[in-house]
């Protein structure tokens, strides 16, 4: 696999590390909006899934000599794979042939508050701070911000739809951040995901060869092909070492920035490379929506540590 090896030791390799974090996974929308135009979206999702899971797999089983998972283990992968990868990967990339790149990343950006949300409707979390909801306020007012732009214009057939497919991928996403918080297990988490990547392949591949029509793999461009490797590789290998060493070398506070960076690369490299429309507007709602979705993680880092830090009584 990628090593880590080569990167720079020390805060260096650490900032290092969270630029290539930041810009592949803002990039990899653009790839993945490029080959869902040249073949069915679920039928490539399943094969990036396969590929990067297998790579996961048996790095950490050949190499690591990391035993099969249990059955109960196996039950919680299978939960987490219809979460993370069918749903929230699965729905995000189909969402791409309707929505601009922009968009689908921008809205995937929003699970942070929706996290909040929806512990506070059905955990009745009480971590909420002033801050919070000031936070909430911006994301939904950022959002408001990207589609007072849209309302003007007359969309594409299946706008609306993409923008569901969006929806729910990202509620998907957040569903199963708080599975993974709250159900925590002792599997290697990148071992875990490797399996993840694999048994939601496995899914797509029946939803996708049972509901949309496929192309024979002979018949993939390479277009295709050129953007299934990029998404492996770069995407679900570089990025992941990348990620994993920059939270090694730098403060969770700043390692976990890429998440505010990767929609606005997103944003620009969409609009050099498939020349989609960025306007103010929509440049302005995204820094607006990202700005509340940084807010709502601060407060909620600042209520832990209140918590953490306060004597027992």
């Amino acid at each position: 696999m990628i090593s880590s090896k080569n990167l720079p030791k020390g805060k260096a390799g650490g900032y290092l590390a969270l630029a290539i974090t930041s810009i592949v996974w803002g990039t990899t929308w653009v790839a993945s909006k490029i080959g869902v135009a040249e073949m069915p979206a679920l039928q490539m999702a399943y094969i990036r899934q396969f590929f990067g899971g297998i790579c996961f797999v048996l790095f950490f089983m050949l190499y690591r000599k990391l035993a099969l998972p249990t059955r109960k283990e196996f039950l919680w992968l299978l939960i987490m794979a219809l979460l993370m990868f069918v749903l929230a990967n699965g729905l995000s990339t189909w969402s791409l042939n309707f929505i601009p790149t922009g968009l689908s990343a921008l809205v995937g950006a929003l699970y942070p508050l929706s996290v909040v949300i929806i512990e506070m409707v059905f955990f009745k979390s009480r971590n909420m701070t002033i801050l919070t909801f000031i936070g909430l306020l911006l994301g939904i007012t950022g959002i408001g911000i990207v589609f007072y732009e849209n309302a003007f214009q007359h969309h594409p057939e299946g706008f609306i739809f993409g923008v569901a497919l969006s929806v729910i991928a990202m509620l998907s996403w957040s569903v199963g951040t708080i599975v993974i918080v709250r159900n925590k297990t002792k599997l290697n988490p990148y071992y875990a995901t490797g399996w993840q990547m694999l048994i939601g392949a496995f899914i797509l591949f029946i939803v996708a060869e049972t509901t949309q029509p496929t192309i024979p793999f002979i018949s993939i461009s390479a277009t295709a092909w050129g953007a299934i490797t990029y998404l492996v590789l770069a995407g679900s290998l570089l990025a992941f070492i990348a990620f994993i060493y920059s939270m090694k070398k730098l403060p969770a506070a700043i390692s976990s920035l890429y998440a505010y960076i990767n929609p606005l690369v997103a944003m620009v490299t969409a609009a050099i490379v498939l020349h989609e429309k960025l306007t103010m507007y929509i440049l302005w709602g995204a820094i607006v929506t990202l700005a509340g979705v940084f807010l709502v993680n601060y407060s909620l880092k600042r209520s832990r540590e209140k918590i953490i830090a306060e004597p027992e009584q």
